[in-house]
């Protein structure tokens, strides 16, 4: 059986918690910084805690974080695999693997993340709250982090 790979080039016609996922992933391949501003709650109750180090906590280190990626040098696309979505009433989380690459004129670093998003039912729509990520691998681990920092 083969399972959806999401980028955010799906095609989805409602609200699911599919679809909120397929909002970040196209804000995010697409750098897409308004996109991405709706697909989270803004406040400064979110975090998230991914492979450059550090916790980001509120939307406004979020966003900042997001605003150098868009705004740097290096290319980052991701797709979300292997990934289950586990439910309540009014929040969802997914958990997963992001695979990608990170590309510069100098190097492409290929990326595995074991990847954790959180999501809050706003008034219709999800919410993302909060974002977990790690590479496993600790060399690339360390290269990616090297090279995010150059």
């Amino acid at each position: 059986m083969e399972q959806l790979t999401i980028d955010g080039t799906e095609l989805l016609n409602e609200t699911t918690e599919t679809e909120a996922l397929s909002k970040f992933y196209k804000a995010f391949n697409m750098k897409d910084m308004l996109l991405m501003e709706q697909s989270w709650l803004n406040t400064d109750e979110i975090s998230m805690d991914n492979p450059i180090g550090g916790i980001l906590r509120g939307w406004k280190e979020i966003g900042h974080g997001y605003n150098k990626i868009f705004n740097g040098k290096a290319e980052v696309y991701v797709k979300f695999y292997d990934f289950s979505i586990h439910k309540s009433q009014n929040m969802f989380f997914a958990t997963g693997r992001e695979q990608g690459y990170f590309k510069t004129d100098k190097l492409e670093i290929p990326l595995e993340v074991r990847t954790t998003r959180i999501f809050i039912l706003q008034y219709g729509n999800w919410k993302q709250i909060h974002h977990h990520g790690s590479i496993d691998n600790p060399e690339l681990l360390k290269t990616y982090q090297e090279a995010i920092l150059q």
